[in-house]
């Protein structure tokens, strides 16, 4: 119909093209809008805008530089909103050289009191993790709006420095749930999760900001790896209510809080309600919750379901069937799995692989393979990898390779005393009190101390962390007069 249009139009000497050339960027049909679009002598520069706007919502970010050089050639001059939609574009398309450039015309300009052009610049640099420049952008900024903050400080949280982001948060004026929540995301990907929780119970005694579906796909995880269920039922709760659940990230979050926290059952419940929505993610979640919970056949025939439907498996996917064959003592299943990897879907053994193969061998008692693995390892095997053999050597008492596997751990972690206990204890068990007691010399020449052991228990939606003989806790009295009573009343009913 459109096309009739522009040939009637063409007929009769009617210039309606740039009418045209807009109706079609709302179907949208870029290349015909693009054609007509040229056939205009001189687009306006909001047009030139519209079009760019549209290539970036499309992906083609290289049409949106194009169109910027045109528009620069033909004498139309960009505006405010140019730069803001050609700074988001460069950011997405990880052109750091080129934003860079657009920054110098940018400022030759004259427009460096935009505040959306210059949030949308703080936010480029911060997704190059060009902190310094998003920094001294940030700073010169006469009017910053909330997105400039929220910019900032996910530049911060991406990068791992997060106490900077803290910092930034709490100068701000005022918050909404972006702000919120980049900050709980920024602790939770970067493993801080108690940090991340206690920040999500911060954000709900706030009456004028709500969590949305990215909050709460964000604290789930950091409930899952706390093992805080009851806080992480109540989000549950909390984000069925508002309609969250039929949003992939929160449905895959939920599942993994039950899959990490010991109720399996509901997590195949969850896995299930998902339904055709599941992902590979999804998938992942289930395969590994079964695999820790030692549900291995389980674990192995989800795998073969999973290839029926069509997914294709991913790194993750091995780690997760290889540990179910740990646990199930698999080990022909383990090594079939390991070595179908790179031929039969591409996918080159990680680290974490070996670590799960080095496991399953030690287990097993195959001490030598899991050696010789580790020396034909394509890359240096970490503390985690030589640990696992450590641990193994540990219980089938092979002195031999617990030396070799030792010796590489105090050059990895010289500061770590487990290596130094475990291997005096293979030591001991052999009955080889000399190497006791050099090892006990070396740590104590090296002031090497057995960190104290600590353990987490929730109560009322709080996490609280103790250890041996613990008087940190504010109620600490209260804890011991109860713990004291309880030892009174259990030693009365042994008499």
């Amino acid at each position: 119909m459109l096309k009739q249009i522009h040939a009637y139009t063409l007929r009769n000497g009617i210039d309606q093209t740039s009418d045209l050339v807009l109706k079609l960027l709302q179907i949208p049909n870029l290349p015909y809008a693009h054609t007509l679009f040229n056939l205009i002598p001189k687009p306006t520069v909001s047009l030139y805008n519209k079009l760019i706007k549209a290539y970036s919502s499309d992906g083609k970010f290289h049409n949106c530089f194009s169109l910027y050089n045109q528009m620069c050639l033909q004498g139309v001059s960009p505006n405010e909103h140019s730069f803001t939609l050609l700074f988001s574009a460069c950011s997405s398309n990880s052109s750091s050289r080129l934003g860079q450039t657009l920054h110098s015309h940018f400022v030759k300009l004259g427009f460096v009191l935009d505040v959306f052009a210059l949030t949308a610049l703080v936010n480029m640099y911060a997704k190059f993790g060009m902190l310094a420049s998003a920094r001294q952008v940030f700073d010169e900024m006469g009017v910053r709006e909330i997105p400039t903050w929220n910019a900032m400080i996910a530049g911060y949280a991406k990068s791992g420095e997060l106490e900077r982001a803290l910092e930034l948060f709490g100068l701000m004026p005022c918050r909404n749930v972006v702000s919120w929540t980049t900050i709980i995301s920024g602790y939770s990907q970067n493993g801080q999760y108690a940090k991340a929780l206690a920040m999500f119970l911060q954000m709900e005694k706030k009456k004028d900001v709500m969590p949305n579906e990215v909050t709460v796909a964000s604290v789930l995880p950091a409930c899952a790896n706390l093992g805080a269920l009851e806080v992480g039922q109540r989000i549950e709760d909390y984000a069925r209510k508002k309609g969250f659940f039929k949003d992939l990230y929160v449905s895959n979050a939920i599942l993994e809080l039950y899959a990490r926290c010991g109720q399996i059952d509901v997590a195949w419940l969850v896995f299930n309600e998902i339904g055709n929505r599941r992902n590979l993610c999804s998938w992942n979640s289930m395969i590994m919750g079964l695999a820790v919970h030692g549900k291995c056949k389980e674990a192995l025939n989800l795998y073969e379901q999973m290839l029926r439907v069509g997914i294709t498996p991913d790194n993750v996917t091995f780690v997760g069937l290889i540990l179910a064959c740990t646990h199930g003592g698999m080990i022909f299943k383990g090594r079939q799995l390991f070595r179908a990897m790179k031929p039969k879907f591409g996918i080159t053994p990680k680290l974490e692989h070996y670590g799960c193969m080095v496991d399953l061998l030690g287990r097993a008692g195959e001490l030598q393979e899991a050696y010789d693995l580790i020396q034909g390892m394509p890359m240096k095997p970490d503390n985690v990898i030589w640990g696992a053999l450590l641990g193994a050597c540990s219980f089938h008492g092979n002195i031999k390779l617990a030396e070799k596997a030792a010796e590489s751990l105090f050059e990895l972690e010289p500061w770590n005393p487990a290596n130094y206990v475990l291997l005096s204890n293979i030591y001991a068990s052999a009955g080889r009190w000399h190497g006791v007691a050099k090892l006990r010399k070396v740590m104590k020449g090296g002031r090497i101390i057995k960190a104290a052991g600590y353990s987490f228990i929730e109560e009322e939606g709080q996490i609280h962390k103790f250890i041996v003989e613990d008087k940190s806790h504010p109620r600490c009295e209260e804890i011991y007069a109860l713990l004291k009573a309880l030892y009174a009343e259990m030693k009365f009913k042994e008499v």
